[in-house]
């Protein structure tokens, strides 16, 4: 369960729900723990205690009850402080801290900017370690994908993406789901003679026909394959959602 460690930190991936994915971030200097959108509570305070860990903070990225599902029975358990976007302070509940676009948060000495990136949800925001090269995108980018628009535009989504395009290469993407596989099917559809696409999913139906899993991703491999990464204007990017919406491949 565990993804490749970002500098400094040890992340772990807990699947939770049908196709959800918590993240544990372990810092071994100050012994502090965090998880990130557990949808569920005792996958993740299980992962914790196997490895002799106590989570002390929920970082949320957005209200969607796959995500929030398990704060109440972490906090619960373990006291943790709950910190999420402030403009979804009413759906989310029980917030101890509201951050916005530009606030800062801490795990140990290691610290993560606040994104704001609105359009699967008004309030969505990522989580950005620079110096770890880690971000936490929740259900905005995903590997070979894009999150759906519920209470945003293409317009809001589009310019998140250039954010993350903008980002260093090796930067490891963190997100909530295990859907590169459906999304790649889309991708392919869309750009067929995109060699390194084919290539990224063979290597994607390798995985998921062994049970493993496809995520963390890079800016790097989303530069060359994911195409709404790879949009370079509103229109394209809105025909791009359009399609993946009503996609049945």
């Amino acid at each position: 369960m565990t993804g490749a460690p970002a500098s400094g930190l040890e992340i772990v991936r807990v699947p939770v729900l049908s196709d959800n994915y918590s993240w544990l971030v372990h810092d071994a200097d100050s012994g502090a723990t965090i998880v990130v959108d557990p949808g569920e509570a005792q996958p993740v305070l299980d992962a914790a205690a196997a490895r002799g860990w106590t989570i002390d903070a929920i970082w949320t990225t957005h209200w969607h009850p796959d995500h929030v599902g398990g704060n109440a029975g972490v906090v619960a358990a373990t006291g943790a402080t709950v910190i999420g976007p402030e403009a979804e302070r009413a759906k989310i509940g029980a917030l101890d801290r509201g951050v916005a676009e530009g606030d800062t948060v801490a795990i140990g000495a290691h610290e993560a900017r606040v994104m704001h990136v609105p359009g699967h949800t008004a309030g969505h925001i990522a989580f950005h370690l620079a110096d770890d090269a880690a971000i936490f995108t929740g259900d905005t980018l995903f590997a070979l994908g894009c999150g759906r628009l519920f209470e945003g535009s293409p317009e809001q989504m589009f310019d998140n993406f250039r954010r993350y395009a903008d980002l260093p290469g090796e930067t490891r993407v963190y997100c909530g789901h295990e859907y590169t596989q459906s999304n790649g099917r889309f991708a392919l559809s869309v750009e067929p003679a995109n060699e390194a696409l084919v290539a990224r999913m063979a290597e994607v139906d390798r995985l998921r026909a062994a049970g493993e899993p496809t995520v963390p991703t890079t800016i790097a491999q989303e530069q060359a394959t994911n195409p709404f990464m790879r949009a370079t204007n509103v229109g394209e990017f809105k025909r791009l959602r359009e399609g993946k919406d009503s996609f049945r491949g």
